[in-house]
C-alpha cells in the first residue's frame, strides 16, 4: 500500500498532538511494508499570520489530491476576535466543504479503567460505545442569507438553517450502513416540534429506513438526547444529527470518556478521501507544556487507516494499542496522571512494536 497523508498541525496542542499521530502511522507503515508520504501544510491560525488566508488554495488543492488529511486544530487568543473579516475557523469549515465531506464519525467509547476518570456514577457508564453521525456540510454553519444589518436603529443578526432532501438523504444512508454492522439501532436526534428543517429530517429518515429492514429507526429532541447521552448512554448505537446539534453532543459526551482529548473523529464523502481529527480544540492553556492528550489524534489516525486505506487489521492493531496502553495505567494529567504527550506515544507504539521503546 502507497498512501499520500497530508498533515496539518494548524494552531495551538495541534502539532504535539500530531506529531505523535504520525509517529503511530510511520510504524504501522514499517511493520506492514506500507510505504506513507507524508506533506505537512498550514491550517487556521498560522496559514493566517504566514499566508493572510486560513486555507491558501494551493494547500486545499494538496488536501484533493491526497489520500487522506490527518489535522490536529485551528483557533486560538490570537484570532479570537468575533468581528475579524478573517478567521481560523473558516479554513476549516471550507476544507471540509471543498473535499466534499458531508458526514462527520465520532465514535464514543468509555474504557473500564478511565471510569473513574468521568464525573459520572460507574453505573451510568457501563457498556457504552455509539457513534454520533453529524451532518458537516449543510445547516446554519453554511446557511444562507447570513448577515448582520441596521434596521431602523437596532442591529440585526441572520443565521440560516437550510437543508435539501438529498444532504440529508446521503447523511442518513450512511448512518443506517453502519449500524447494520453494529447493534442495528438509529437514533435521529432533531427539533422536529419547532423547526420545519428537522421535519424534513424525520420524513426523509422514515423513507431511507424502509432501505434497511433490520435497522430500528427513532427519534429523539435534542434537548431530551443531551439528557440522556448522561442518563443512558448505553442505550445509543448511532445517533445521526444536524450539523449544530451534532457539534454540540459529541462534545457533551466526552463527559462520559473522562476528557475531551480522547475523542477521534473521520469526516467522509463519497470517496475514500477523508479528513481525520481529534475532536478537542486548540488548549491554548496548555500549547507548550508538553501535557496535551494524544489519544484523540492517535485514534483518529487509525480511522484514517480503516476508512481512507482500507487497513483495518491495521487500525484495530492501534486501537489495540491504546486500550492496553489505557488499562495498563496510562496516563495523561487530564486523565488524573502525569504521562507527558509524548510519553503517552510511546507507551501505545511500545505495543505496536517493541523495538519503538
Amino acid at each position: 500500500m502507497q498512501a499520500n497523508i497530508i498533515l496539518l498541525p494548524g494552531d495551538g496542542i495541534g502539532p504535539e498532538v500530531i506529531a505523535e499521530a504520525r509517529k503511530i502511522l510511520e510504524i504501522i507503515s514499517s511493520l506492514h511494508d506500507h510505504k506513507f508520504h507524508f506533506d505537512e501544510h498550514p491550517i487556521g491560525g498560522i496559514a493566517i499570520d504566514e499566508r493572510s488566508d486560513p486555507l491558501p488554495p494551493d494547500v486545499l488543492e494538496a488536501c484533493r489530491r491526497a489520500d487522506a488529511v490527518l489535522l490536529g486544530s485551528v483557533g486560538g487568543p490570537r484570532w479570537d476576535d468575533p468581528l475579524a473579516e478573517v478567521r481560523p475557523e473558516q479554513g476549516l469549515l471550507r476544507l471540509r466543504y471543498g473535499l466534499g465531506l458531508y458526514a462527520n464519525l465520532r465514535p464514543i467509547k468509555v474504557y473500564p479503567s478511565l471510569m473513574g476518570a468521568s464525573p459520572l456514577r460507574a453505573e451510568k457508564l457501563k457498556d457504552v460505545e455509539f457513534l454520533i453521525v453529524r451532518e458537516l456540510t449543510g445547516g446554519i454553519y453554511f446557511g444562507l442569507p447570513r448577515e448582520r444589518v441596521e434596521v431602523e436603529g437596532d442591529i440585526r443578526a441572520v443565521d440560516s438553517m437550510v437543508y435539501t432532501a438529498s444532504e440529508i438523504r446521503r447523511v442518513l444512508r450512511l448512518a443506517f450502513q453502519l449500524s447494520a454492522s453494529r447493534r442495528g439501532r438509529v437514533t435521529l436526534v432533531d427539533k422536529a416540534n419547532v423547526l420545519e428543517t428537522s421535519r424534513l429530517w424525520r420524513e426523509v429518515a422514515q423513507s431511507v429506513a424502509q432501505e434497511y429492514a433490520h435497522v430500528e429507526l427513532e427519534f429523539q429532541l435534542v434537548d431530551s438526547a443531551a439528557m440522556r447521552i448522561i442518563t443512558s448512554a448505553s442505550s445509543f448505537d448511532v445517533l445521526v444529527t444536524a450539523n449544530m446539534f451534532g457539534d454540540i453532543l459529541s462534545d457533551e459526551a466526552a463527559v462520559l470518556t473522562g476528557s475531551l482529548g480522547m475523542l477521534p473523529s473521520a469526516a467522509l464523502g463519497e470517496g475514500s478521501l477523508g479528513l481525520y481529527e481529534p475532536v478537542h480544540g486548540s488548549a491554548p492553556d496548555i500549547v507548550g507544556k508538553g501535557v496535551a492528550n494524544p489519544i484523540g489524534a492517535i485514534l483518529s489516525a487509525a480511522m484514517l487507516l480503516r476508512h481512507s486505506l482500507k487497513l483495518t487489521e491495521e487500525a484495530k492493531s492501534v486501537e489495540d494499542a491504546v486500550q492496553g496502553a489505557i488499562e495498563d495505567g496510562a496516563r495523561t494529567v487530564d486523565l488524573g496522571g502525569d504521562l507527558s504527550t509524548g510519553e503517552m506515544g510511546k507507551e501505545i507504539r511500545s505495543r505496536l512494536d517493541v523495538r519503538s521503546k
